[in-house]
């Protein structure tokens, strides 16, 4: 469920002259059955809304004056949001004769032409007001009071993003919560300039437009809220065509270890900052603890906890990486299958995050634990999932890919790996070359395609107590195997790669030296270029074994363990 709340205008909108059709109560009744909050957001003052309609016992929070005071049914409770007016205003309005006039907790109204004297007022007394027309409605509330800010303080108090509701309106005073909405809608009767700002126009008028968009909201709300501003750009396509995410896919990014695959996600998550959106990432090598974007939760040796991170993820604002590399490798899957549960629990319950990214997904879902043992969720919309083997991820979870992006030379062996897991069909395809990688529309059922991907502003940076001290994944890991295999000593970091160098048989370590297996590894596995190349140019020389053991050894000393380098 994407869409968690509705907020709607009263006046011209639910209500025709002060009346709310029954099928209009009915169609609210329903919202509220399907687990979502109801927020009405009026210009009127509460005693006089009370009086007209005796039905606010469905909304969750009614935002009341234009904005400046909260109002919750269930418990009676008031809560202002703006300062009350000025006593030496009031008495300076009724000095001019302005009439009628209505004083709430914070605002004043009165109606057209009197607009003029409430401005020599304003400026009589050097008042920090503003005046907000409704249909000759003649509105004044103190500076920054308005729909959209009341809104948000309803949303802060029910712990929801304005990505995540839909908001209908009618009138000039509805324009700026309509555009803090992530999907709006006017009805077929509102202003004009009202029409422009929504998304959508009903094609019902008031009440009937209302139910027009409650049928469309339970229908398929992932649909609704599918809009250009809600997509998160990826890439071009052919022709500069975007190719973006919408609510509700599910993306794959795959391809071979060290060939872009966190550029690639680094580069999202600034898109998703951009754009607001809250998310989480998934994170069992410390890969992202350096992002600007969000706050990590554990470290390289101190394992996160679950209750860490929902709490942060309370917060709309706040994107959270759960690192999970100091958690043993055997540990890491059974924390994901707990925490997947309460995550799940709380984004049907709040529509957040946005966005769970999954890093070495085929570690975190493996294929050899079904859909139940994993606590996967009925659905995984919104979801990234990162991986070096699409066949070693859950089917399970592979059957809710809507599209995929595979990065590298090998690009067409992970489609057909994805495709020999799912059960169908691998289309045809061309392996791009380093400046594209493959994007496949799957749920679209449109052939791949080359595309050029969003490149990341910041940097994607090393982490050099992670490689140095950590505990890579059987795959980063270097092997000591020999000419004929009769060993198989691995090393899961830097530290134990120096131990084995050290004390490992001549044989051994010229085998791998000559075939360039170290620099090989350290572009790879250890996502280290400048080390690469230092350790490409001393393969290159091909010095005796006790000099290429040793020059070997001082450069990966110097780099990860100089303390002044402890940490990039």
């Amino acid at each position: 469920m994407y869409l968690q709340a509705l907020a709607t205008d009263y006046d011209g909108t639910i209500a025709d002259h002060g009346d709310v059709a029954g099928s209009t109560i009915a169609a609210l009744e329903q919202v509220r059955e399907s687990g979502r909050k109801l927020i009405l957001v009026t210009g009127r003052e509460l005693p006089d809304l009370q009086r007209t309609f005796d039905r606010l016992d469905l909304f969750d929070v009614a935002v009341v004056e234009n904005g400046a005071l909260l109002y919750l049914p269930q418990s009676g409770e008031e809560r202002p949001v703006a300062d009350p007016p000025s006593a030496d205003f009031v008495a300076a309005l009724q000095r001019r004769g302005v009439s009628p006039l209505s004083v709430g907790r914070s605002i004043v109204a009165t109606w057209e032409p009197q607009q003029q004297a409430v401005l020599e007022a304003i400026g009589e007394l050097k008042l920090e007001l503003q005046i907000i027309f409704n249909k000759g409605a003649v509105m004044v509330l103190p500076s920054g009071i308005n729909k959209a800010s009341g809104l948000a303080a309803a949303l802060k108090l029910l712990e929801l993003s304005p990505h995540n509701v839909v908001g209908i309106g009618d009138a000039e005073n509805d324009h700026a919560f309509l555009r803090a909405c992530g999907c709006s809608a006017a009805v077929a009767n509102a202003l004009p300039a009202v029409k422009d700002t929504a998304d959508f126009v009903t094609r019902g008028a008031r009440g009937a437009g209302v139910e027009e968009l409650v049928a469309a909201m339970l229908a398929d709300d992932e649909a609704l809220a599918a809009l250009p501003r809600n997509r998160v750009p990826l890439g071009k396509g052919p022709g500069d065509e975007l190719v973006d995410l919408k609510p509700g896919d599910v993306l794959l990014i795959a391809g071979s270890s060290g060939i872009g695959k966190s550029t690639l996600a680094t580069a999202l998550t600034e898109q998703l900052a951009g754009k607001q959106l809250q998310f989480a990432i998934l994170d069992p090598e410390g890969d992202y603890s350096e992002l600007e974007q969000a706050v990590q939760v554990g470290e390289e040796k101190v394992p996160p906890t679950r209750k860490q991170a929902l709490d942060l993820l309370e917060e709309p604002g706040t994107s959270v990486v759960i690192n999970t590399l100091g958690l043993e490798l055997k540990e890491r899957p059974g924390f994901f299958a707990e925490l997947m549960p309460e995550l799940s629990k709380y984004r049907a319950k709040s529509g957040r995050p946005h966005w769970l990214i999954i890093d070495e997904a085929h570690h975190l879902l493996p294929a050899g634990r079904d859909g139940k043992a994993l606590a996967l969720p009925d659905s995984l919309s919104g979801t990234v999932l990162i991986t070096v083997h699409p066949d070693a991820v859950a089917p399970d979870a592979l059957k809710h890919v809507t599209k995929i992006l595979a990065l590298g030379p090998e690009a067409d062996k992970v489609i057909a790996q994805f495709c020999a897991a799912t059960g169908e069909q691998p289309p045809q395809v061309t392996v791009p070359d380093d400046e594209h990688v493959l994007y496949w529309h799957r749920a679209a059922g449109t052939p791949p395609k080359l595309v050029t991907v969003e490149k990341p502003r910041q940097q994607h940076k090393r982490h050099i107590r992670k490689y140095a001290e950590g505990a890579l994944t059987d795959e980063r890991s270097f092997y000591f195997r020999g000419p004929d295999g009769k060993l198989n000593l691995k090393a899961q970091n830097l530290m134990v790669f120096l131990q084995i160098a050290d004390g490992v048989d001549d044989e051994t370590w010229d085998f791998h030296f000559g075939r360039g297996d170290y620099s090989n590894w350290f572009r790879g596995a250890i996502r280290d270029d400048e080390l690469a190349d230092e350790a490409k140019e001393i393969e290159a020389e091909a010095p005796g074994t006790a000099d290429s053991r040793k020059r070997i050894t001082e450069i990966v000393t110097a780099r990860y363990t100089q303390p002044a380098r402890a940490e990039a």
